[in-house]
């Protein structure tokens, strides 16, 4: 039952370009639902296929995972990777009809992002600058960049020399979901923080090594997304913020403080790299709570 689990795995890297996070992320669910179907249909008698799993044997594996304790939003996720796979199969031919046809995912309410105010993005920002080692040198380079571009972590860390430009217009040049490009331009600040390392300290960094990366572990190779948000939590912990902002963190600072100064939608979705507004126009609800304070402070008849 593994081998058309890959095939459509191979699918959605070849002709969907889906990035690496996401096909793990399909191939762990869908591994799971695997064993369960091979464990559920063995009991039904010999020759355990696809072909035999039903939408009752469906409806089973989501009371199954809700016996097991996860939340709504992993088994809605689940339930996703579940039905993507399934149309694969049908379209494909492998199977006749879909089991998870007309089955209702669990109700997930949509969480609004959470931004940090300007104040506590800018005492974060000022913690690499406190050290001295080519590290923090190439955090704080990181930390600007990610702030100042709206990036995600991913995007960022998979950046290689030659991608942001720093003579003329300044701009970084990403591959975003579905490796889709896209230029975000930049300010001078964060321009001569990135040259600054790539000049003195990424070389120290690289040692003898050969690696195209723009931002380099203490072994001379591509810094993770593990790595960064390791050290990312060390600076939170030292500039005295919630230990639980994350590189998402900034980018849903960048995109409400964007709004806040305000740029248009349009714009900030560009920025992004939404394939819809839809997906942008969660901002606009913190920037309206902003100016619902604004206004209860300043108007006269509020108080």
């Amino acid at each position: 039952m593994r081998e058309p689990i890959n095939n459509f795995l191979n699918y959605l890297t070849v002709e969907k370009g889906y990035s690496d996070n996401t096909i793990n992320a399909y191939r762990n669910d869908l591994m799971a639902l695997a064993d369960f179907a091979e464990k559920e249909l063995s009991r039904e008698g010999p020759g355990v296929t696809w072909k035999k799993f039903t939408r009752q044997n469906m409806l089973t594996y989501l009371l199954f995972l809700k016996e097991r304790g996860y939340v709504p939003t992993t088994i809605a996720r689940k339930v996703a990777a579940a039905r993507s796979f399934f149309g694969f199969m049908v379209a494909e031919g492998a199977i006749k009809s879909d089991p998870t046809e007309n089955l209702s995912s669990p109700s997930v309410g949509k969480a609004l992002p959470k931004p940090i105010p300007i104040n506590q993005v800018r005492l974060l920002l000022e913690q690499p600058a406190k050290l001295t080692t080519s590290e923090a040198k190439r955090d704080r380079a990181m930390l600007e960049l990610l702030y100042a571009s709206g990036m995600r972590i991913s995007e960022l860390v998979a950046l290689n020399m030659g991608d942001v430009n720093m003579e003329g217009d300044y701009f970084v040049r990403c591959f975003g979901k579905g490796r889709k490009e896209r230029i975000v331009p930049l300010y001078e600040g964060v321009i001569k923080l990135v040259k600054e390392y790539v000049d003195k300290e990424r070389p120290k960094l690289l040692r003898n090594k050969k690696d195209n990366a723009l931002f380099l572990n203490a072994r001379g190779e591509r810094l993770t997304r593990q790595g960064f948000w390791q050290k990312l939590k060390e600076y939170a912990k030292s500039a005295g913020l919630d230990q639980k902002i994350s590189p998402h963190t900034l980018r849903h600072s960048f995109a409400t403080h964007m709004l806040n100064g305000g740029a248009d939608l349009r714009s900030v979705q560009e920025l992004l790299g939404h394939a819809n507004i839809s997906t942008t126009q969660v901002y606009t609800h913190l920037t309206t709570e902003q100016v619902r304070k604004s206004y209860d402070k300043s108007h006269p008849r509020a108080k």
